[in-house]
């Protein structure tokens, strides 16, 4: 792995793939340390968009080790399923792991391992479906957006929540302090400067609010708005699959 490609956030599909894998163990704690606690706020607030209830199927792409696929699953029981699919066997293992520790019943989540853009599920199967901090990653974005849309029924909706660049200060610079300088430092501490220095270049290079909506709009959703939060450090973007 380059450190130009991770500097730049572009590397290749099996690069990301081992990443995961191998900080699959600190991702959790991480991820609490980094956003102060508040991206299970963030995912609860995704969980909401995409408006499903009892009974109802949703899929969670990226679903990494399980976190918003447990928040829908609040949402859609008793009688609903949640599907949540990964690239990463490790991530997943974790995933129900902590399934078995919460009492979550193993049929109605489910973790599978996918590739997001070859999903495994035939067309209009899911009510609705998310990808939570996942979406920067994928290797062809508009392919992955078009997966998503194929996998849900007309009618359902599609949420997104990712982070995004702000673009005024004060916190554009508190962003590029916090993300280019001590998240590197974090993830050294943590034994993986590599991966938590290619985090913030890949939000970096990931298309602004605007321009997701658009991408969405071309992968076959309407109606679509995008909410900032975080103080525009966070993004969550909800879409419906055009019928």
């Amino acid at each position: 792995m380059s450190n130009s490609a991770v500097r730049e956030g572009l590397l290749e599909e099996p690069q990301v793939q081992a990443m995961f894998d191998r900080i699959a163990g600190i991702y959790d704690r991480l991820n609490s340390v980094m956003t102060a606690g508040l991206h299970h706020q963030w995912r609860r607030r995704a969980a909401d968009l995409a408006s499903v209830g009892p009974g109802d199927r949703v899929l969670d792409v990226a679903t990494g080790t399980g976190d918003l696929a447990f928040e829908l699953w609040r949402r859609v029981a008793p009688g609903g399923q949640v599907v949540g699919a990964d690239f990463s066997e490790r991530m997943l293992e974790l995933a129900r792991a902590k399934a078995a520790v919460r009492g979550v019943p193993e049929a109605p989540v489910r973790f599978v391992r996918a590739n997001a853009l070859e999903l495994p599920f035939v067309d209009g199967e899911f009510d609705a479906a998310t990808v939570g901090f996942g979406l920067r990653n994928f290797s062809d974005l508009d392919r992955g957006l078009a997966e998503l849309a194929r996998a849900v029924r007309p009618g359902g909706r599609v949420v997104i929540l990712e982070m995004t660049t702000p673009q005024r200060p004060p916190l554009s610079t508190f962003f590029g302090l916090w993300f280019d300088r001590v998240v590197p430092v974090l993830g050294r501490l943590a034994g993986d400067f590599e991966a938590y220095s290619y985090l913030p270049s890949s939000v970096r290079r990931f298309p602004g609010p605007e321009a997701l909506a658009g991408r969405m709009a071309a992968a076959g959703l309407d109606r679509i708005r995008y909410i900032l939060t975080g103080g525009g450090i966070i993004a969550l973007h909800v879409g419906t699959v055009r019928t």
